[in-house]
């Protein structure tokens, strides 16, 4: 029992098919600036290091931060 908490930065992407990439990164670093974001996915994209089932990656979409917290109410006994 008890809280616990998960962030995991989304960087979202266009691609050649016209659906969207969205890359998970688990544990970001707390002080990351909207500028270094914008640059490591644009070099991404520049570089064409992913390639999707719909293709390369194209433009950026978005990029967010989601935090999650965790409140485990009930740790049944391991038998």
């Amino acid at each position: 029992m008890g809280i616990s908490t998960n962030k995991i930065l989304k960087l979202s992407f266009a691609t050649a098919g016209g659906k969207t990439f969205t890359l998970s990164i688990p544990n970001p670093r707390e002080d990351l600036s909207q500028a270094e974001i914008l640059t490591i996915m644009n070099n991404l994209i520049t570089k064409d290091i992913l390639i999707t089932t719909s293709g390369a990656i194209t433009g950026v979409k978005d990029a967010k931060v989601i935090d999650t917290v965790i409140n485990d109410l009930l740790d049944p006994p391991q038998t």
